[in-house]
């Protein structure tokens, strides 16, 4: 049983990051294609699917479109109670559910003034009212969140769910612009941009490159403030490569990258460059890597 995932460019679109971490960190099989949101072919692409005309898109199984991040989850939820997608505490749900739809609903400003970009970090941003406000609102619900069902756990109720991933871009936002918020919610922001599968995301977004800026922002860049990936290098060469088949696909390699002096093959650029840009996020590559 396996959904098709509808998506925008990914170093950009915080949405569709929400719509995809509710597949990727609860196990449900997916496969993914993105619309052309910035080359103008969005609602070409997405009319098959009508009245869907927004990213993130679902397809279910049985054939219904469906858009709306969190239409989106709830639907999941219904059909797949046994991923765990709200907590199982009642209380805890009933909160976690909240602080989702506040996300969805909310925080205009953080939105509007510090659009997601996962390819840059920016010194210096000049930080609104606005934004100040929604920053401390946001505060208020992750320290009630964490207080409340937290525990040890660097999650907003104890196990990943629905809540952290709707906080995801948020995260993102205050690592990449900068902005001010307690060593609490720092901790928070960082456990986004350590975990894994946002590392996934925003390595496969470093694949594509862009002859204009979305959102340009009149601040200065800076690097991108998350872990630093292991160093590698597309090369052209597959002598000597560790192993013999792509580690994703199985398939005939045909592309490779180099790290630490050892060559590894892929079955096309897109396997190759995604882990270029962050091999370790990669559990069937790091797997070889470590061996």
């Amino acid at each position: 049983m396996t959904y098709d995932l509808f998506i925008g460019d990914r170093t950009f679109s915080s949405w569709s990051l929400r719509g995809w971490l509710l597949f990727e960190k609860f196990d449900i099989p997916f496969k993914t294609t993105m619309v052309g949101l910035y080359s103008g072919t969005m609602a070409q692409d997405l009319a098959p699917y009508a009245p869907a005309r927004l990213v993130p898109t679902i397809q279910t199984p049985q054939g219904d479109p469906l858009q709306d991040t969190l239409a989106i989850a709830e639907t999941l939820a219904e059909h797949h109670p046994e991923a765990g997608i709200w907590p199982a505490d009642p209380s805890a749900r009933v909160l976690a559910r909240w602080v989702a739809a506040e996300m969805h609903s909310g925080f205009g400003a953080l939105r509007s003034e510090c659009p997601m970009n996962l390819g840059t970090g920016y010194n210096d941003f000049a930080v609104s009212d606005g934004v100040k406000a929604d920053l401390e609102r946001i505060e208020t619900l992750w320290a009630t969140a964490r207080a409340k069902f937290g525990g040890t756990s660097p999650w907003l109720f104890g196990k990943y769910s629905a809540a952290d991933a709707f906080y995801a871009p948020v995260a993102a936002r205050i690592a990449g612009y900068g902005l001010p918020v307690s060593d609490a919610a720092q901790a928070y922001v960082a456990a986004h941009l350590s975990d894994p599968a946002f590392r996934r995301w925003r390595a496969m977004g470093l694949t594509k490159s862009y002859d204009f800026e979305p959102y340009p922002m009149d601040a200065e860049k800076a690097p991108w403030p998350g872990p630093a990936p292991l160093p590698a290098q597309a090369v052209d060469s597959g002598k000597n490569a560790e192993n013999t088949l792509c580690p994703y696909s199985k398939k005939e390699m045909t592309h490779f990258l180099q790290v630490d002096g050892r060559v590894f093959g892929f079955c096309n650029a897109f396997c190759r460059d995604k882990t270029v840009n962050d091999p370790l996020a990669w559990s069937a590559f790091a797997e070889i890597y470590q061996s």
